[in-house]
C-alpha cells in the first residue's frame, strides 16, 4: 500500500504496498504466528529464577572485586607528569611524604631489593588507548613494579635530588577506590543484567547476540573502572586492563552486532559466512598480539604497531556491520534497520574521534595520559548508553530524546575536557569545571530550543489528530459497516506506515512487534465481536523513517477504542428508533387498523370497501417494515412486486418486474423503507400523472452499487422543465439519504425513465 493512500479495502484480506526489486512480500502468517507468541504477562517460573540467579551472580563478582581491590596496599599522594616526562609528586596527607612534595620521582624498590626507574608513564594507566608499544611495555613494567613493591609490605621511594623515604602502604579501603569508580561498576552491572532480561523475556538469537554484546562491555567497563582508581599502580594490570583483553571485548561486541544485523531485521544471503569470518578475528587477534608481544620471537618488526592492528581490526569490522545494516534497509525499508544504521553510524565515528585524539596526543608527556584516560572513560560510557538505549526503542520517544540529548551532552562535556587539556595547558580540575558548566549551559539552552519546537509540533499534530478522529467517528455513526476501513484510513493517516494487511489473529489490545518495525491494532467493533474481528497489520511508520513506540500503541488503543464508542452510540440510538418505530407498528395496527377494518365491513359500496381494504394492506406492509429493524433484500423485493402488482392491477395497468443481485444483503429500516417510499412514489407518478398502462422495473445490485430503474409508457414529456413538488423532491431527498443519484429523461417512444444509483449501497448500513 502506498502512504499516501494507505486505506484498507473492507472486503479484500490483503493490502499491499509498493516493493522494489528483492523486496520480500509481506508476509501475513508470520504476524499471525508471532501473536501466538505472547510474551509473558509476569515473571514467573524458571524465568524469575533466572534472573535472580544471574543478579545475584553478577552482585557477588562485583562485590568480590570491590573487596579485593579495597584491601590492596596502597600510598596515599597525588602524582604529576612534569614538561620533562618526570614523575613529580604533588601533595599527599602523609607526614613522610609532606617534605617532598614538588620532588620529582627516580626510582621505587621494595623489600626484595629490586629498583626500578619509573618516570611519567606510569601515570598511562590506561594501556588499551597507548599507541607506541615500547611506552606501553614499559608503562606495564612500571606499573607492576610499582604494585609488587606495595605487596611487598615496603616501598622505598627515591627522588632525583637523593632524597628517599621508605614507606608502609596501608589498604586502599572503599574510599580509596574513587568517585568515578562506582558508578562505572553499576552502569556495568545494569548493562549486563539489561542482557539477562532481554534474553529471558526474547529467548531469540538476536537476544543472546545482544547478550553478548552486554557482556563485552560490561567487562569493558569493569576494566575501565579499575583504571580510574586513584594511584600509579594498577591492580591485576597483567589481564584486567591488558590490550589483548581489552581489544577481544571490543572486536567480540563488534562481531556480535554484524551477526545481529545479518540475521534481524532481515536475514541476509551471506549471513553465515560474515558471522564465521567476524568471529574469526578474535582468535585472529589473539595470535597477531601474541607474535607482536615484545620478548617473542616475532616482536613489533615482524606485525607493526599492535595498537594501529588492533583500531583497523575494530573499524573493520563495525564498518562491515554498518555496511550490513544499511543493505538490510535498501532491501527492505525497515525503521529499525535506519535506527541501527545510525547508532552504527554514531560508534564509528566516536571510535574514529577517539583513535585521532589518542593519536594526536600520544607524543605530549604531560597531557598523553590524562586524554588517553579521557576517552577510555568517554568511549566506554557512549557505547554503554548506546546499548541501554536499544530495547528502548519500541518504548516512549521522549525518554529516548532525553538519552540522545544527555548521551551527546556527555560527549561534548569529555570533548571539551580533553581539548582545553591538550589545547590550552589547563590543569585537570580547571578544564573538568569549565567543561562540565559549559555542558549544562549547552544542554539547558538546547533542551528548551527543543521543548518549545516539539511542543509546537505536538499541538498542532493533536488538533489534526482530534479532527481526524471527530471526522472518523462521524464516518462510523452515519455506516457502522465501513468500520474497518475507517479505522484503517485514521491509523494510516497517523502513522503513515508504507504497508497495512488484516491477519486474523486478535491481541488483546494494540501491540508493537518487530522490534518497532510493526503495529498490530485489533479490530473489533465492540466485546461481542473479538473472536471473528481480525486485525490490522501496520509496518514501517512514517514512511519507513521511525519506529513504532509504546506511546503509539496507546494512541491506536484509545482511536480503536473512540470509534468502538462511536459504534455502541450508534447501537444504542438504533435500538431506541427500533423500539419507538415498533412502539409506532403497534399503535398503527391496532388502533388505526382496527378502525380501518371497521370501515371496510361498514362500506356502502364495493369501490369503498376495495380502496379500504388496499389501504389496509398497504398499512401492513408499512407496519411490518418499521417493526422489523432489518430484513433481506429477496424478501423486500418479493413484497415490493406483490405490492407493486395489486396497485397497478387496481389501475388496469402491467407490471414488468426484473431483480437481480449477486448478494442477499441485509437492508435497514432506512434503506427498506427509502426504496418503499421511491417505488411506491414513481409509480403513482406513472399512474397519476402519466395516465400509463405499463410500467417496467429493473433492480440490479452489483459489486455493492445499486441501479434502480422505473420506466413507463405514460403521457410525461420534458421532465428537465417538471416542477418538482413533494412528491418528486422526496424521491430526490430519500435517494440522497442513501448516498446516491436520481435522474429523469423521457423514454423512446413514449413515457418516462427515472434512474436511481447508489454507488455504495452495501457500505452505508
Amino acid at each position: 500500500m502506498k502512504a499516501e493512500a494507505a486505506q484498507p479495502d473492507p472486503n479484500s484480506r490483503s493490502v499491499r504496498g509498493e516493493r522494489g526489486p528483492g523486496e520480500p512480500a509481506f508476509d501475513a502468517s508470520a504476524f499471525e504466528a508471532g501473536l501466538d507468541r505472547d510474551r509473558p504477562n509476569t515473571w514467573i517460573g524458571w524465568r524469575r529464577r533466572t534472573l535472580v540467579l544471574a543478579a545475584l551472580l553478577g552482585c557477588l563478582a562485583v562485590f568480590s572485586l570491590v573487596r579485593w581491590l579495597a584491601a590492596g596496599p596502597q600510598l596515599d599522594g597525588v602524582w604529576q607528569a612534569d614538561a620533562d616526562g618526570r614523575l613529580v609528586l604533588g601533595h599527599s596527607k602523609l607526614p613522610a611524604l609532606v617534605a617532598h612534595q614538588g620532588r620529582a620521582l627516580r626510582e621505587i624498590q621494595g623489600a626484595s631489593g629490586l629498583a626500578t626507574a619509573v618516570d611519567a608513564r606510569i601515570l598511562h594507566r590506561a594501556s588499551r588507548w597507548q599507541p607506541d608499544e615500547v611506552a606501553r611495555a614499559e608503562q606495564i613494567a612500571q606499573q607492576r613494579a610499582w604494585s609488587q613493591a606495595l605487596d611487598s609490605g615496603a616501598i622505598q621511594l627515591r627522588f632525583t635530588d637523593g632524597s628517599a623515604v621508605t614507606l608502609t602502604p596501608a589498604p586502599r579501603a572503599y574510599v580509596g577506590l574513587g568517585l568515578l569508580f562506582w558508578p562505572l561498576l553499576g552502569l556495568a552491572l545494569m548493562v549486563y543484567l539489561l542482557g539477562v532480561v532481554l534474553v529471558l523475556a526474547r529467548p531469540q538469537p538476536g537476544s543472546l547476540l545482544f547478550l553478548a554484546m552486554a557482556l563485552c562491555q560490561a567487562l569493558n567497563l569493569v576494566s575501565v573502572a579499575v583504571e580510574t582508581t586513584p594511584g600509579p599502580g594498577l591492580p591485576a594490570a597483567d589481564w584486567l586492563t591488558a590490550l589483548s583483553w581489552r581489544v577481544v571485548l571490543d572486536l567480540g561486541t563488534a562481531a556480535a552486532a554484524l551477526q545481529a544485523w545479518t540475521l534481524s531485521p532481515r536475514r541476509l544471503p551471506y549471513a553465515g559466512l560474515a558471522a564465521a569470518a567476524a568471529w574469526l578475528t578474535l582468535p585472529a587477534w589473539l595470535l597477531l598480539a601474541q607474535a607482536g608481544a615484545p620478548g617473542t620471537a616475532g616482536e613489533l618488526g615482524a606485525v607493526g604497531s599492535l595498537w594501529w592492528w588492533a583500531q583497523g581490526a575494530c573499524l573493520g569490522l563495525a564498518g562491515a556491520a554498518l555496511a550490513a545494516i544499511g543493505h538490510s534497509y535498501r532491501l527492505e525499508p525497515n525503521p529499525y534497520a535506519l535506527v541501527m544504521r545510525r547508532y552504527a553510524a554514531i560508534a564509528v565515528l566516536a571510535f574514529t574521534a577517539a583513535t585521532a585524539a589518542v593519536a594526536w596526543t600520544a607524543d605530549l608527556p604531560d597531557t598523553g595520559a590524562i586524554v588517553a584516560e579521557g576517552v577510555s572513560v568517554g568511549w566506554a560510557l557512549s557505547f554503554a548508553v548506546l546499548l541501554l538505549t536499544v530495547p528502548a526503542l519500541g518504548r516512549s520517544q521522549q525518554l529516548l530524546r532525553e538519552f540522545a540529548l544527555l548521551a551527546g551532552i556527555s560527549t561534548v562535556a569529555t570533548a571539551l575536557d580533553l581539548l582545553f587539556i591538550a589545547g590550552f595547558s589547563m590543569g585537570s580540575t580547571t578544564s573538568l569545571t569549565i567543561s562540565v558548566f559549559t555542558a549544562l549551559a549547552l544542554y539547558a539552552g538546547v533542551r528548551q530550543w527543543l521543548v518549545s519546537h516539539l511542543l509546537a509540533s505536538s499541538l498542532l499534530t493533536t488538533e489534526r489528530t482530534f479532527d481526524r478522529l471527530y471526522r472518523a467517528a462521524r464516518e462510523v455513526q452515519l455506516g457502522p459497516a465501513r468500520y474497518t476501513a475507517v479505522l484503517g484510513a485514521l491509523l494510516c493517516d497517523l502513522f503513515e506506515p508504507l504497508e497495512v494487511q488484516q491477519v486474523e489473529r486478535v491481541p488483546a489490545r494494540a501491540r508493537i512487534m518487530g522490534q518497532g518495525a510493526a503495529l498490530v491494532v485489533p479490530l473489533r467493533r465492540t466485546d461481542e465481536d473479538e473472536a471473528r474481528a481480525g486485525a490490522l497489520v501496520l509496518r514501517f511508520a512514517g514512511r519507513g523513517q521511525r519506529l513504532f513506540t509504546i506511546d503509539d500503541a496507546r494512541l491506536a488503543d484509545r482511536v480503536v477504542d473512540q470509534l468502538r464508542s462511536a459504534v455502541a452510540y450508534d447501537q444504542a440510538v438504533e435500538r431506541g428508533r427500533a423500539e419507538e418505530r415498533l412502539r409506532i407498528a403497534q399503535d398503527l395496527h391496532d388502533d388505526i387498523g382496527a378502525r380501518l377494518l371497521t370501515l371496510m365491513y361498514q362500506a356502502q359500496s364495493r369501490e369503498m370497501e376495495d380502496y379500504i381494504r388496499h389501504t389496509l394492506q398497504d398499512l401492513k406492509t408499512l407496519t411490518r417494515g418499521l417493526a422489523a429493524a432489518e430484513q433481506r433484500l429477496s424478501h423486500a423485493a418479493a413484497e415490493w412486486k406483490a405490492d407493486l402488482t395489486q396497485r397497478l392491477a387496481a389501475a388496469h395497468a402491467s407490471l414488468g418486474w426484473h431483480v437481480d443481485h449477486d448478494q442477499d444483503v441485509l437492508l435497514t429500516v432506512v434503506q427498506w423503507s427509502a426504496l418503499t417510499r421511491v417505488l411506491r412514489e414513481l409509480v403513482s407518478n406513472a399512474l397519476y400523472h402519466g395516465h400509463a398502462t405499463r410500467v417496467d422495473v429493473d433492480f440490479l445490485l452489483e459489486g455493492g452499487a445499486l441501479t434502480l430503474q422505473v420506466a413507463d409508457d405514460g403521457e410525461g414529456l420534458e421532465p428537465e422543465a417538471w416542477a418538482h413538488g413533494l412528491g418528486l423532491g422526496g424521491v430526490r431527498k430519500r435517494v440522497k439519504l442513501l448516498g446516491g443519484q436520481v435522474a429523469w429523461r423521457e423514454n423512446k417512444p413514449q413515457g418516462i425513465v427515472c434512474a436511481v444509483r447508489v454507488p455504495d449501497f452495501c457500505g452505508r448500513g
